[in-house]
Order: C-alpha cells, then sequence, then structure tokens
C-alpha cells in the first residue's frame, strides 16, 4: 500500500465537498458546479456575480491556505511541457461547455441527485480521459 494513501483524510475531504455541495443546493438552490458558477461571469444577471465571485475566491483562498499550513499536501509534480497544459486546459473547457457541466456539477451534485443526464456525463468524461490520458502518455513517452 502507497504511504500516500490516506483513507481518513480522504474520506474528511469526501465528506466536507458533499456537505458544501448540499449546503449550496439547501440554502441557495444552486448546484456548486465550478463551470456554471465560471460562466455565470461572463453573461451576468444583476445580482449574480458577488455570490460567484466569493465562491471561487474561497476556493482560491483555501488552496493558499492549504500551500501555507501543509505544503507537502498541495505539492504537485509536472512532467508534461507547458503547451500541453495549455492544450488541455482548453480541451477540458470546451468539453465542459459541450456536457453544460463538469465533475463537480455532474460527478458530485448530479449523480447525488440521481441524475441520468449526468450519470451519462460522468461515464463519457471518465472514459475519455482515461483514454487521452494513456494515449499522451504513450504518444509522448511520458507516464500513463
Amino acid at each position: 500500500m502507497s504511504p500516500d494513501f490516506t483513507p481518513l483524510l480522504s474520506t474528511l475531504g469526501g465528506a466536507l465537498i458533499g456537505l458544501s455541495a448540499s449546503a449550496m443546493l439547501l440554502l441557495e438552490g444552486r448546484v456548486a458546479g465550478i463551470s456554471g458558477i465560471v460562466g455565470g461571469l461572463f453573461t451576468p444577471k444583476p445580482g449574480d456575480i458577488g455570490w460567484r465571485v466569493a465562491f471561487l475566491a474561497g476556493l482560491v483562498l483555501a488552496g493558499i491556505g492549504g500551500a501555507l499550513f501543509a505544503p507537502a499536501s498541495v505539492a504537485v509534480e509536472i512532467d508534461r511541457a507547458p503547451w500541453m497544459l495549455v492544450v488541455a486546459g482548453l480541451l477540458v473547457g470546451i468539453g465542459t461547455r459541450l456536457g453544460n457541466g463538469c465533475t463537480s456539477g455532474h460527478g458530485v451534485c448530479g449523480l447525488s441527485r440521481m441524475s441520468p443526464r449526468s450519470l451519462a456525463s460522468v461515464l463519457t468524461f471518465m472514459a475519455v480521459g482515461a483514454v487521452v490520458a494513456v494515449a499522451v502518455g504513450k504518444l509522448t513517452g511520458g507516464a500513463s
């Protein structure tokens, strides 16, 4: 078993994500889908910007807090060229627009509401992600 395997912390993190998504849906009537929250900033409705900015600022500040208080928990080693990361980011963005949502919207919120559309989306993007990860690893000679 890997020394990085942390079932207690992983369970706690998952519970916090679920609790946060549930609170957002129950208290605000909104799905905590990150791509939708960001997308709403580009097509804002009156009175709709403040909560979106606050939500995204909370994500960024939590990451900064994690980096300050537990740097090893957010350490990442990337062995890909920067252009590959840009292309990957653009493809993920296009995919979230085509699928009307992302892993947080469909995977966390949609599946918990037993949405058939979210199930189809999650199965699709997980399968495509696995295939692309293996293909890129094979084509570039890197780890897959």
